[in-house]
């Protein structure tokens, strides 16, 4: 009866790590490097300020999970955009995002009739799954790609109704491709949307003689400068559906991460035409927190 006792001591000596417990994977594992994640795209989608990329926003790997925050500011010559949100990564496969922004017409909105200060609200949901592919870890030709939705939802029906737009409400949907050439410290990134978004929805969707999808372009190239710095620029077309010589966008930005909780992007910007008002460019800033 004695010799189990003392047989199961001996083999526990001569294990030392029997005694140690199982290591327990932290569930938010910021296993990315850093910048890998992207930044918070304006429609609250991991990407560039306004292109989204192929990236899984955050900084969790397979194991693990992420979740970004962001408050973005755009101001322009007649107007200002706002937008806030958050998204969250899981497992480095999907990704579900949420943007409120807020677009308001400043002084512009007495000249237009609808009175000074007069605001447009968005909602944006977004959900983003990566096919294949991955960014860092795989630096073959193939790059990493995603297929993702975004439902929009405009809370100015009669007025979006009286400028011509067909709906309050509508979805894009996307494909993208995101490419960084480690050894190069280049980021390449190509989009392809359906949409029939009048400035990204903040005018409605569709219009009375047009309400058919259009496919639009979304293109970034960034480069690091540093591990915690990077430039580069964003280039989006949108589609002309309500006649007011809408324009295609860029802009050219400034990155910096602090650490993988905080980063700061500051851009020069031009949306182009919005609602008969030429040239507006301005500034874009947006700060990213996350865990």
């Amino acid at each position: 009866m004695l010799v189990i006792p003392a047989m199961a001591a001996t083999q526990d000596a001569a294990d030392p790590s029997a005694d140690e417990p199982e290591r327990v994977r932290p569930l938010f594992d910021e296993g990315k490097l850093l910048a890998t994640g992207g930044v918070s795209q304006v429609e609250g989608a991991g990407g560039g300020g306004l292109a989204t990329w192929a990236v899984i926003g955050g900084y969790g790997t397979a194991d693990g999970i992420g979740i970004t925050a962001h408050e973005t500011f755009v101001g322009l010559r007649s107007f200002n955009l706002n937008s806030a949100g958050v998204a969250v990564g899981l497992y480095d496969r999907v990704e579900l995002s949420y943007a409120h922004q807020s677009f308001d017409t400043r002084a512009t909105g007495a000249a237009l009739g609808l009175g000074k200060g007069f605001t447009f609200d968005e909602n944006v949901v977004g959900a983003k799954l990566r096919l294949f592919g991955q960014l860092v870890y795989d630096q073959s030709w193939l790059p990493q790609t995603a297929i993702g939705l975004q439902y929009k939802s405009n809370d100015r029906g009669d007025i979006l109704k009286a400028v011509g737009a067909k709906d309050t409400d509508g979805v894009d949907f996307y494909a993208a491709a995101t490419k960084l050439l480690l050894s190069e410290s280049v980021l390449v990134s190509g989009t392809l949307r359906m949409t029939k978004a009048n400035q990204f929805g903040i005018l409605g969707f569709g219009s009375a003689k047009d309400d058919s999808y259009q496919p639009e372009f979304e293109g970034s190239a960034a480069y690091l400068i540093s591990k915690r710095f990077a430039i580069g620029a964003d280039y989006r077309t949108k589609p002309n559906n309500l006649g007011f010589a809408e324009q295609n966008a860029y802009d050219l930005f400034a990155a910096y991460f602090l650490d993988k909780h905080a980063s700061l992007t500051l851009a020069y910007v031009d949306l182009g035409s919005i609602a008969t008002r030429k040239d507006q460019d301005g500034v874009y800033a947006s700060l990213q927190l996350g865990f």
